[in-house]
């Protein structure tokens, strides 16, 4: 079921990164976070990130939670709850902080998906966190799975599994159970991959997205979204800096090959038949997609001088989203669904 070769430890770690990240940015007060801190060894002793790493996670946090809220509310516009399935999850708290916030009665299901190392830690951190264990429900409900690698509760399941291998022989399987499928193909479904595909072969996750489309296309009636986060454009100068970067830690990124600029991401989804995709830079939502308010209150957290290094980062990282809307369905039900400018006048740099 999983790769345990010594080589997957690297990419495994980079999810210790990322929540360092997320945790620090939440110090900082970049972000509202209360359950990243239990996710995190240590939590109080953990040095802060520089601030261009700040800036770039609450870009990265705030654009993707602006999609994820807006898929649950149309979910509940039109009558239905909704599923999402985070790949790749790592120590993302997304599902406390939506089953605790004002959408909560909108999600069906969320199901978490990773390693079986990333899994059996995070597993065994929220049943030894009271916050988080409580979010689950009724104690009397919640299976410890897969040996000690998983969980499951009625809404929330954390399953192992290697994305790498073909999906019929991983996704199929874990994501049955002995009462049915886990994952319902008529009702709304949002997939989450953030910094995963990058890790893996182009055959390999579009072999996962066509999995998900033919399992939605199958009834016909559940529409079908996914956000895909990552680094992208490598080939230029800093792109091989990047790379050489993380060969040194023994991290490869196969699957950023395909996608050396803008328009060639949004070619993810429609080459295996989505209805249509968006892609835009980190630097890009920055600009103009973030509510002017936070892009104030931002800019006095902290002093940021090095402002031409933070756009060549962000101009690096990529969010995408697709969407696969059904014969049968109606597409103006779902549309809109996408980030909106926020800002039309260039962000003040003067300020920050």
């Amino acid at each position: 079921m999983l790769s345990s070769q010594d080589a997957d430890s690297s990419i495994r770690l980079t999810d210790t990164d990322a929540a360092l990240a997320r945790l620090s940015a939440v110090k900082k007060g970049y972000l509202q976070d209360p359950y990243i801190r239990h996710l995190v060894p240590r939590p109080h002793l953990q040095p802060p990130r520089p601030p261009l790493i700040n800036i770039g996670t609450f870009v990265r946090a705030t654009a993707i939670d602006d999609l994820v809220f807006q898929w649950l509310k149309n979910s509940t516009k039109h009558g239905t709850r909704c599923q999402i399935v985070s790949l790749g999850a790592g120590s993302d708290t997304r599902f406390w902080r939506i089953a605790t916030g004002a959408h909560k009665d909108a999600l069906a299901a969320y199901i978490e998906m990773d390693f079986q190392e990333n899994t059996t830690k995070k597993a065994m951190a929220i049943r030894k966190s009271k916050e988080l264990s409580a979010v689950l429900g009724d104690p009397a409900d919640v299976v410890v799975a897969q040996g000690g690698t998983g969980l499951s509760s009625p809404t929330y399941h954390l399953l192992p599994a290697d994305l790498r291998l073909p999906p019929a022989d991983t996704l199929g399987r874990v994501l049955a159970s002995e009462s049915g499928p886990i994952l319902s193909p008529t009702l709304p479904t949002l997939l989450l991959f953030e910094c995963v595909l990058v890790y893996m072969s182009p055959a390999a996750s579009s072999a996962v997205l066509q999995w998900f489309r033919d399992y939605f296309s199958s009834d016909g009636s559940g529409v079908l979204g996914s956000i895909v986060y990552e680094m992208f454009r490598l080939q230029d100068s800093f792109g091989r800096v990047m790379v050489d970067n993380l060969k040194g830690r023994q991290v490869s990124l196969p699957g950023a090959a395909p996608y050396p600029d803008n328009a060639s991401l949004p070619g993810r989804f429609l080459n295996i038949g989505f209805t249509a995709a968006r892609a835009l830079t980190l630097k890009e939502i920055r600009k103009s997609y973030i509510p002017p308010e936070e892009l104030a209150r931002i800019s006095r957290l902290e002093l940021v001088d090095e402002l031409e290094e933070l756009d060549l980062v962000l101009e690096h990282y990529a969010i995408t989203w697709g969407l696969f809307v059904p014969p049968s369905a109606s597409p103006t039900e779902w549309e809109q669904w996408g980030l909106s400018v926020k800002v039309t006048a260039p962000v003040d740099e003067d300020e920050e």
